[in-house]
């Protein structure tokens, strides 16, 4: 029953995702001054092509485990997750306040983001990791790349610092590392966040280690 409900949204979430690609479409279309209908025509066919594609797409994420935000209960069910995955963002966690707000923004980033993977293990549950990748503070989000650890977001002093950031300055910050599909023409307010790579604090302190360095799994 959890199973066929879990489906049904990710369903519901592809074709809302699919009707927002297509107004898109249609308005970058209207846009467009001095084409003939065959210019409109062609540049339509083309795009739409191009949602199609992307509709093929978001149905293998979805079967894939995209579209939701999910937790992962052991260290082998990690690197099952992130085995063949382009882009997995995964939140080592505990059971504290700063925690539930990191779920609470990753949980509406889930389903916004279907090109990304989006995780939760408790790292007080996942020694071999935590020690592996260096954790140290709570919450933590390792920023994964064809199963390589690319970056890190510890704690909250890259989005400004305090518990009540928007959802859009996460979402801005993760675009940074080149995690999400990212429309930067809009604009946003992270421009002051903390630049790629910096391992900062505002969390809670977890585990000290000597090293900071980028890790892999080979």
């Amino acid at each position: 029953m959890a199973n066929n409900m879990a489906q049904q949204m990710i369903e519901q979430t592809v074709v809302s995702l699919a009707r927002q690609m297509e107004q898109q479409v249609d308005r970058e279309i209207q846009k467009l001054d001095n084409l003939g209908e065959d210019d409109i025509e062609s540049i339509r066919q083309k795009r739409m092509l191009e949602m199609k594609q992307r509709q093929e797409k978001m149905k293998e994420w979805a079967a894939r485990g995209h579209g939701e935000y999910r937790e992962i209960y052991t260290e082998q069910d990690f690197f099952k997750e992130m085995k063949g995955e382009d882009r997995m963002v995964c939140h080592f966690f505990r059971d504290n306040w700063p925690c539930k707000v990191m779920d609470k923004h990753l949980g509406i980033l889930a389903k916004k983001h279907m090109e990304t993977k989006f995780v939760k293990i408790n790292a007080e549950k996942s020694p071999f990791l935590t020690e592996r990748l260096k954790i140290w503070m709570l919450p933590t989000l390792a920023l994964i790349q064809n199963e390589k650890t690319v970056d890190y977001v510890v704690g909250f002093d890259q989005v400004g610092g305090k518990d009540d950031f928007e959802t859009s300055v996460l979402e801005e910050r993760l675009a940074k590392s080149e995690m999400l599909d990212y429309d930067w023409s809009a604009g946003g307010k992270a421009a002051a966040a903390a630049p790629k790579g910096i391992r900062k604090g505002g969390g809670a302190s977890y585990k000290k280690t000597e090293s900071d360095e980028d890790s892999d799994f080979d």
